[in-house]
């Protein structure tokens, strides 16, 4: 019920934009201006996140930032759609990167950052930000529509305890899926019971692997051209490689770990050889794993060319307050000056060391170089050189811009368990998440096509 409940919360939001009426907002006189800032992280991350606001407050006596655990991404993104409903959504709330259709079609509910920079006068060098991060949340014209902020992209990390007591190479990872499997291969035959695992699986074993081979998950560069579009999931990239998977798991070479990021704790728990998930995972790893291990870029098959891999994590939007509430000025101002400082040089790159998220800035990413925070921690500028592999992103590794991913994606992870579980084969599962992912984007495209 949940999940019908947020999709059906999502495709309201355009509609209620849709009746949106100015009224103009008083702040409190002699106060400073609070600004609502709702996010989706857990800790560690959720604190260090709301560290940053605590900063920020001290740093000046205008504003302040009141950040707001409110449940995973899904949970917060429902209760800002409640609360626009209510005329009490709050200025920022941090969407992950499969909510981009979504708030790209809310009309009056979201202020676009380009718009709110305009208007308030507040200087961002948005050409800073690196391209494949910006490229996601932007317009086709290339008009910043949200605040990149903590953005990740899928890679491997590996216990190298592990993989030396299986006489392998404890400073390569293997390049390709075949020498991955070869791996696994000599992991089990030396005693260890679970080779390799998967955080977030649509996202890492559907949604990056056609990215990095250059395959469109769906018509119309993934969504980016318009809202008539079709999933492409049963090309023959996928269907070999949810084979693979199937038949892994089948071998006792892969575990399926559960659906989003269930799967995060076992690999720094020392249970698995292999994890695939979040690089914003490394920072828990560096705090709980008792083992010696090292990061990588995620493998590609055997005469690949590979792409760069697209990104995962959320953006910060602005929200008006409600269908019949607009935000002040100088509120939009506020807002403006918390998002220059959190992805100013120092603070970003302060972030990006302590979590393992990307620095969305090539300025943070100079500054961490020059800091010799890669050459003190090696691998961790993996997903950087991983995301700007193959040079410009391609339509096919530029990202997704899909309405309604969000149950998509439950429903790729849904028809993938049934094929773990022996109920289907492969192709299958691909057909039904083609089938009933495609009636998502039909009821989407309904609802938004005159918005």
């Amino acid at each position: 019920m949940r999940r019908r409940s947020l999709a059906a919360s999502a495709l309201a939001l355009s509609a209620l934009a849709s009746s949106w009426m100015p009224a103009r907002a008083q702040a409190p006189a002699g106060q400073p201006i609070e600004i609502q800032f709702w996010h989706g992280l857990t800790p560690p991350a959720g604190p260090q996140l709301e560290q940053i606001a605590a900063d920020f407050n001290a740093s000046q006596s205008r504003y302040k930032v009141v950040p707001s655990f409110r449940g995973s991404y899904a949970e917060t993104v429902v209760a800002a759609i409640a609360a626009f409903r209510a005329n009490t959504a709050p200025h920022i709330v941090q969407m992950f990167e499969v909510g981009t259709g979504t708030m790209m079609t809310a009309g009056r509910a979201v202020k676009p950052l380009h718009e709110m920079l305009a208007e308030t006068g507040v200087a961002i060098d948005t050409r800073d930000f690196i391209g494949p991060v910006a490229g996601y949340y932007s317009t086709a014209d290339g008009r910043l529509m949200a605040m990149p902020f903590n953005s990740s992209t899928a890679i491997a990390f590996y216990n190298k305890d592990m993989f030396q007591r299986a006489g392998l190479d404890v400073n390569t990872f293997p390049q390709t899926w075949e020498g991955v499997e070869q791996a696994a291969v000599k992991l089990k035959a030396a005693g260890i019971a679970c080779p390799m695992t998967s955080s977030w699986p649509s996202w890492v074993m559907v949604e990056e692997l056609l990215a990095i081979h250059d395959v469109p998950l769906a018509s119309r560069a993934n969504g980016f051209e318009g809202l008539n579009t079709e999933l492409n999931l049963t090309n023959p990239l996928m269907v070999k490689h949810l084979e693979n998977l199937v038949r892994w798991q089948k071998d006792g070479l892969f575990r399926y770990g559960g659906r989003d990021s269930t799967a995060d704790p076992i690999f720094p728990a020392g249970e698995c050889a292999i994890t695939f998930g979040s690089s914003g995972l490394r920072g828990r790893i560096e705090r709980e794993a008792r083992f010696q291990w090292g990061a990588a870029m995620l493998p590609f098959y055997e005469g690949t060319s590979p792409h760069n891999s697209i990104i995962g994590g959320a953006a910060l939007w602005s929200m008006n307050r409600g269908p019949n509430n607009t935000r002040s000025t100088e509120e939009w101002r506020g807002v403006a000056e918390f998002f220059r400082y959190a992805t100013s040089p120092a603070v970003m790159a302060k972030w990006h060391q302590d979590t393992g998220y990307v620095p969305v800035t090539r300025a943070a990413y100079e500054l961490s170089r020059s800091q010799n925070y890669y050459a003190r921690n090696p691998g961790a500028d993996v997903p950087i050189e991983q995301m700007l592999r193959g040079g410009e992103p391609t339509p096919n590794s530029r990202g997704i811009r899909l309405g309604g991913f969000i149950e998509i994606r439950n429903i790729i992870q849904e028809e993938m368990e049934r094929a773990f579980q022996g109920g289907q084969n492969a192709q299958q599962s691909l057909a039904n998440m083609n089938t009933r992912g495609n009636q998502v984007l039909r009821n989407f495209e309904r609802t938004n096509r005159n918005n």
